[in-house]
């Protein structure tokens, strides 16, 4: 089945070969399908993955994600009032279901973050946090 990561890539293609008009009509067929927001400008490694096709996911369009990230559903990778950085999710970083991951952060290789977490504050690499707000609670 279709997923929304790979309309996603398409739309990243054609935008960054400036073809007009076709990544916002894409972007919005994954809104329409998927419930979601993902724009084509923001920046998604190889291999990352939708949990269930992307449902109820967001990320902001200048966020960074790297390589083999699971992306679990209903997850919001977004800004934070009063500042212009968004995250910066390393690779191989799980993010569970309803995760938000809000403001200039970095998100380091190798962490899980639960579901339903709020991350706030950068997540050191190996970590596993959790919670409102997110407490590291494990480091391999």
């Amino acid at each position: 089945m279709i997923n929304a990561i790979y309309i996603y890539r398409i739309a990243n293609l054609l935008y960054r070969y400036k073809v007009p008009l076709i990544p916002s009509f894409l972007k919005l067929v994954i809104f329409l399908v998927y419930n979601s927001s993902i724009p084509y400008q923001c920046t998604i490694g190889k291999g990352t993955r939708l949990g269930y096709g992307g449902i109820g996911v967001v990320i902001h369009k200048r966020a960074i994600i790297g390589n083999h990230v699971m992306i679990g559903t209903n997850v919001t990778i977004g800004g934070k009032s009063g500042h212009y950085d968004v995250p910066k999710i390393g690779n191989n970083v799980y993010i569970s279901t309803g995760a938000a991951v809000l403001g200039p952060i970095v998100i380091e290789d190798n962490a899980v973050i639960g579901a339903n977490a709020v991350v706030i504050c950068d997540v050191v690499k190996d970590a596993v946090v959790g919670g409102v707000p997110a407490k590291e609670l494990k480091t391999k």
